[in-house]
């Protein structure tokens, strides 16, 4: 006489096993933060923003002006936001183009913001309803987009620019930017 195994007795260890793997497998991948981008590589998708403030709104000509620039998506009740400022602060004293795109925010409270913490943006717009944040595949704030001069997206990162992601993403994309032009 054998020894019988009901297949319900099997069937748990084997999910289990299945889920062990592919947990190992996602573990391994490169950066498992990484949002991946359908816009890397394409045209920067239409603006549909609105002035804030008293300059301009930016348009899509400004974005193939030429020029490799950053576009950034931020808010002012936006806490990674504020960590990044600094950051943009300084790339703006550097001479690099940011544009900002205010994304679902009062407009008293983003001028607010830049108002006490200074202004990096060249050009500045706002998204209050977030459709263009929506056709960039924008999954929250902040997110910063490198466009080549030709408007073409170079690079998307999600989440806020820090001096080792700036070194380590931003810059590589942006001289990539200018080579491509």
């Amino acid at each position: 006489m054998g020894i019988k195994i009901a297949p319900m007795m099997v069937l748990p260890p084997l999910i289990f096993a299945g889920l062990a793997v592919m947990f190992l497998f996602g573990m391994n991948r490169d950066d498992p933060r990484a949002l991946r981008s359908t816009r890397e590589g394409q045209t920067a998708p239409a603006l549909t923003i609105t002035p804030l403030g008293a300059g301009e709104a930016f348009t899509q000509e400004a974005l193939q002006n030429g020029q490799v620039k950053l576009v950034n998506f931020w808010a002012s009740w936006c806490t990674p936001c504020r960590i990044e400022h600094p950051q943009l602060e300084a790339m703006a004293q550097e001479g690099i183009d940011i544009y900002g795109i205010n994304y679902k925010d009062d407009p008293a409270k983003a001028l607010g913001f830049l108002e006490r913490l200074g202004n990096p943006y060249a050009s500045l717009g706002a998204d209050p309803d977030g459709r263009t944040a929506l056709d960039w595949g924008v999954y929250g704030v902040p997110e910063t987009f490198v466009i080549d001069g030709n408007g073409i997206v170079m690079l998307r990162f999600a989440g806020p620019i820090t001096e080792s992601i700036l070194e380590s993403k931003i810059r590589p994309a942006m001289e990539a930017a200018a080579l491509s032009e």
